[in-house]
């Protein structure tokens, strides 16, 4: 079942909430014992266990950052609140009180990209994502038709990256498959 256009534009806009713990999966659970929906990029990676062997296994890119769709600010207030754990959600600036949201359809994007069965794809921080030069585009062909973000080039390859507050993700793209985005 392909996703449309259609229903990426629908659906509640999403908040990025930064943690200032190493209990990650405590925090997740407790957004979703509290009934809402989260969201944290993983990827796979190999790492030495005890035993001396490799092992394989799924684990968050970051780990002070979860994505949480958005209920009503007074309600997002109240289960941050009553919260035994310190975290925030990123605000639109230093000076407002308004909590900063990510569209429905930018943040499916950004779930899609994010897939961990995706390769040729990297992760960059919020502040070396702004540092990219490039033009946003539409994907016109090929398996990542329908997705828009920005063109850059990274150790000289074509890359479509997609910001969110916090972090933003890259894959891999021939730029012949782009085309520029309308004004």
């Amino acid at each position: 079942m392909e996703t449309t256009t259609e229903q990426l534009t629908k659906g509640q806009p999403w908040y990025a909430v930064r943690i200032f713990s190493l209990k990650q999966k405590e925090i997740d659970r407790y957004f979703s014992d509290s009934g809402l929906e989260t969201f944290i990029p993983k990827q796979w990676m190999d790492f030495e266990g005890r035993d001396g062997k490799v092992h394989h296994e799924l684990r968050p890119v970051v780990h002070n950052l979860i994505f949480v769709k958005k209920t009503t600010e007074p309600e997002m207030r109240a289960v941050m609140s009553a919260a035994d754990y310190k975290m925030a959600v990123i605000r639109k600036s230093q000076e407002s009180r308004d909590y900063y949201e990510i569209p429905a359809r930018q943040m499916e994007e950004f779930r899609i990209m994010c897939n961990p069965e995706v390769e040729l794809r990297q992760y960059l921080s919020e502040e070396e994502a702004k540092m990219k030069v490039g033009s946003e585009v539409l994907v016109k062909f090929g398996p990542l038709k329908g997705l828009s973000g920005r063109l850059v080039r990274i150790s000289k390859k074509y890359y479509l990256l997609k910001e969110v507050p916090g972090m933003g993700v890259a894959l891999k793209v021939s730029r012949w498959c782009c085309v520029p985005m309308e004004k």
